[in-house]
């Protein structure tokens, strides 16, 4: 019951990151503009479609390069391109085509913006288009560049200060920025707030998988992880929803940051998890929580951390190697992340899955963009398609291990990005279904990666590690919208071959990928590690050093109070 509880108002908040990480989908949408006119209009041609006004033109607008000729009341007749304006010099009759004389005027009142659709974004707002444009094409990769640097600020702080600060602190700070952003006043600090907004996202989200993972016991793991990501799927489904439903940007905004509200409300309840506390030697605070689990659980006889822990200073000093009697005290850093070549070659391996799954996930995704039709309803399947993909990967975790499901749908995914090329262009479905399936296989070793990051490395350095992955996804997720704009710059080289290349590259990394993941130790079912030295020897073909010194005994102890704490519970029923 205590678990359960303190699960799901952790992963409710996770939805907002799913919110916050895409919300910029319809926020940032440039809708059909032309270029502003000198005074008030009489008449609008278009082709052959006269208006009396252009309100009633952009219905037919079918391309950028269209243009729209509008005849002003003092009988100036004006062509209106997206970039700019031409004035003919010779104003007799109104057509839309005209051989004479023009002169050709910069965009100095403005911009006409189509607002059938969307009443106001930030695009339209500031006038991001033309000369412009390159700042609304940064404002997705500034974001994820805060995700970026977050993960990993976040993510050490929570291994120096504890989870449960870093918990209040980010999830706080995600409705307080998120309000901010809606009453930004200009273009630079809209950037910055979503910067910082981006920033104590990813924070929470890096924080929270630790969290949960602490917490939850081993039966329970699998299935606990895995669906903090389809929280965060969620929060994608919320964004159409609102998207379809509010049509303004800082109104949309707002009401995307409000949904998470109650978390804000209720997150200080939230504890610090035993397992820090104890690798901080906090032996009464941690006591303290496991009696507050007991009393939830309504076990009549509590376990005692003394119990189970080697605590008393004759056994820590007969049986710690000298450098291991600091190992829990000393202040962490990335380095420990290489201090051996067990550790260092596994988290070269870990950082390669994880910049692979999220390339993989957005190239994907911005393939699956030329679907058509509806772009709400195909934003809420790309988030609905994640649900059973999870389920599949948790299925398989317990069943065959974290490293043995990892490794088939990383190959998989490969196969698949190769596939994709070969499919000739007149077979949509197939290429739909295709990109489809390639998604669905790279969504799972990415869901995968999380726990599996969290299993691999001990607690002293576990939200170290979760946040240094967390970092090398996001450069991947800096890198995947500039591949949509690579049209825009390599005018030799189309759409297609832009996405194949991608696609392709995505495929050689997915199989490095797989090839390495067979050198990684499985964790199915095996304790959270506390040590650097624990970590080490589970990747060794030998006995856990958990059975050899005490120095595992922190470690191992809190499975046993899990353990101990199921027993109690199932003979208590």
């Amino acid at each position: 019951r205590f678990q359960a509880c303190v699960y799901f108002a952790s992963v409710f908040q996770a939805m907002s990151c799913g919110i916050h990480y895409l919300a910029s989908v319809f926020m940032a949408v440039t809708p059909n503009f032309v270029c502003g006119f000198p005074g008030n209009v009489s008449s609008v041609l278009f082709h052959n479609s006269s208006a009396s006004s252009i309100e009633d033109i952009w219905t037919l607008w079918t391309s950028t390069e269209n243009y729209i000729v509008v005849q002003l009341e003092n009988g100036e007749i004006w062509e209106l391109d997206q970039c700019s304006r031409s004035k003919r010099e010779v104003s007799l009759d109104l057509a839309y085509e005209y051989k004479g004389n023009k002169s050709v005027f910069p965009c100095s009142d403005g911009f006409l913006y189509d607002d059938m659709k969307w009443k106001s974004t930030v695009v339209t707002q500031w006038d991001l288009v033309c000369d412009r444009e390159w700042l609304a094409k940064l404002i997705q990769p500034t974001f994820m560049l805060g995700v970026l640097i977050g993960a990993v600020i976040f993510g050490d702080i929570a291994d120096r200060l504890g989870r449960q600060r870093v918990i209040w602190f980010t999830s706080a700070g995600q409705f307080v920025f998120g309000i901010a952003v809606a009453f930004t006043f200009d273009y630079y600090s809209f950037v910055i707030v979503r910067f910082l907004l981006a920033m104590v996202s990813s924070g929470y989200l890096v924080v929270a998988f630790v969290y949960v993972t602490e917490f939850v016991g081993i039966k329970a793991r699998t299935w606990a992880s895995m669906h903090v990501h389809a929280f965060f799927a969620m929060g994608i489904m919320v964004v159409a929803l609102v998207g379809f439903l509010v049509r303004t940007w800082w109104v949309y905004q707002i009401f995307l940051s409000i949904a998470t509200l109650p978390f804000v409300l209720c997150c200080w309840m939230l504890p610090e998890t035993p397992f820090w506390l104890l690798s901080e030697e906090r032996y009464e605070d941690a006591q303290k929580v496991i009696d507050t689990m007991a009393r939830w659980n309504k076990v009549s006889t509590p376990c005692k951390v003394s119990e189970l822990c080697s605590v008393q200073q004759d056994d820590l000093s007969s049986g710690r190697m000298g450098d291991d009697d600091t190992s829990s005290t000393k202040k962490h850093n990335i380095l420990d992340l290489f201090c051996n070549w067990q550790i260092a070659r596994r988290t070269i391996t870990v950082w390669l899955i994880w910049f692979t799954g999220s390339l993989g996930y957005y190239v994907f995704s911005l393939s699956s963009v030329s679907l058509g039709g509806n772009e709400y309803l195909n934003l809420f399947l790309i988030g609905a398609v994640e649900l059973p993909c999870y389920i599949i990967a948790c299925v398989a975790m317990d069943k065959l291990g974290r490293r043995n499901t990892l490794i088939p749908f990383l190959i998989l995914s490969a196969l698949i990005c190769v596939l994709i090329m070969f499919i000739p262009q007149d077979f949509n479905i197939l290429i739909i279904l295709a990109n489809m399936a390639g998604k669905f296989s790279i969504g799972v070793a990415f869901g995968l990666i999380y726990l599996y990051t969290a299993e691999l490395y001990p607690t002293i350095v576990r939200s170290l590690a979760v946040g240094s992955g967390s970092m090398m996804c996001r450069v991947g997720s800096v890198v995947a919208p500039f591949c949509v704009y690579l049209r825009s710059v390599w005018i030799f080289m189309p759409l297609v071959a832009t996405v194949y290349f991608f696609q392709l590259l995505v495929g050689i990394m997915a199989l490095l990928s797989g090839i390495l993941t067979i050198m990684l130790p499985e964790t199915l079912g095996k304790p959270l590690t506390n040590t650097l030295v624990e970590a080490t020897e589970m990747g060794r073909n030998k006995k856990s050093c958990s059975e050899k010194t005490p120095p595992a005994h922190s470690g191992a102890a809190l499975e046993k109070i899990e353990m101990f704490g199921q027993e109690r519970i199932s003979a208590d029923k």
